[in-house]
């Protein structure tokens, strides 16, 4: 999960809210109990064989509020099926801990990730706020809704 994350945050540094120099501080304790899922976090990542590939957690805030964070894809893999299956996983990780609505953000410079998020039934909502690691970009908050 490490070497994953670290990847993605050096592949697409604008894209996360953590930086990879905040996340490289943290020590292999650290490291071990994110990859430790709970009713709270769960990191979910994909394979191809034994190779980490993609990353994708489902985060739930203080509020009680469900979230899509750290999703990323490693650029060989991208268009195929590997982004959509841990959108799945992640929606399967909050339906079964009793959530029924997922929201993530996204920049509105990241139109294909917008596209992508569209794709798996994301729709945008009239909220803005700015990215936590990097303050000069917006990001706009999208929700999914489990069917009834």
């Amino acid at each position: 999960m490490k070497a994953t994350r670290l990847a993605a945050l050096l592949d697409a540094p604008t894209a996360f809210g953590a930086s990879h120099a905040s996340a490289a501080a943290h020590t292999d304790a650290d490291w071990q109990q994110r990859a430790v899922s709970t009713a709270q976090r769960a990191f979910l990542l994909a394979f191809d064989g034994d190779q980490p590939i993609g990353i994708a957690a489902h985060v739930v805030s203080s509020a009680g509020e469900s979230n899509l964070i750290a999703m990323w894809v490693h650029p060989a893999y991208r268009g195929m099926a590997v982004a959509a299956g841990l959108v799945r996983a992640v929606k399967q990780h909050a339906v079964a801990g009793g959530h029924a609505r997922l929201v993530l953000d996204v920049a509105s410079e990241n139109a294909r990730a917008a596209a992508f998020y569209q794709k798996q039934g994301f729709v945008f909502l009239p909220e803005w706020d700015a990215l936590e690691s990097h303050p000069h970009i917006q990001v706009q908050k999208m929700e999914w809704l489990a069917a009834a």
